[in-house]
C-alpha cells in the first residue's frame, strides 16, 4: 500500500478551515458548507442553482438542504430566473450579505496568514495540484457512479 501524499492532508486542511470558522467570535451560526456558499455568493453575485452545483459539486440534495437552511435563516432567497422560469437563482438578502462579508473577512484573514508563509511559486504549484485533483476526480466520477458509487 502506497501512502497517500495529497488526499489526507487536503481533507485535514478542509476540516481545519471548518474549525477555524467555528471559532469565529461572535459565532457565525452557520455550518462550514453554508459559510462557503455565503462567501461564494458574495464574490460571484446572484447565482443559479446550477452554478452553485458546478462550483461546489455537492449532491443536489445536499446543496438544496444548504440553501433551504440559509433561506430559513433569511440569509438568502430563491428567485425564478427571468430567462428560464423553471429554475431558480439564489440571492443574498441584506442580512445574508452582512454575514457573508463576515465569513469572507475570516477566510481572508486565514488566507493572508497562509500567504505570508509561502511564496508565489508555492501558491501557483498548489493551484496546479488542486486543478489536477479536480480534473482527475471529475474524469473518474462517471466510472465510480457506474459501480454503485455516489460521486
Amino acid at each position: 500500500m502506497k501512502p497517500l501524499r495529497l488526499i489526507l492532508e487536503i481533507h485535514r486542511a478542509t476540516h481545519r478551515i471548518g474549525l477555524f470558522l467555528e471559532a469565529a467570535e461572535p459565532p457565525l451560526d452557520v455550518s462550514q458548507g453554508e459559510a462557503h456558499l455565503l462567501a461564494w455568493l458574495l464574490e460571484a453575485g446572484d447565482s443559479p442553482m446550477s452554478a452553485l452545483h458546478a462550483a461546489f459539486a455537492h449532491k443536489r440534495s445536499t446543496l438544496t438542504s444548504y440553501v433551504d437552511r440559509l433561506e430559513a435563516k433569511k440569509l438568502v432567497r430563491r428567485e425564478l430566473r427571468p430567462e428560464d422560469r423553471r429554475s431558480f437563482q439564489v440571492c443574498l438578502t441584506a442580512a445574508g450579505r452582512a454575514l457573508a462579508a463576515r465569513v469572507h473577512r475570516h477566510l481572508e484573514a486565514l488566507e493572508a496568514a497562509v500567504l505570508g508563509k509561502v511564496g508565489a511559486r508555492d501558491v501557483e504549484g498548489f493551484a496546479k495540484v488542486l486543478a489536477a485533483l479536480i480534473s482527475a476526480s471529475e474524469h473518474a466520477a462517471p466510472k465510480a457512479r457506474g459501480k454503485g458509487g455516489t460521486a
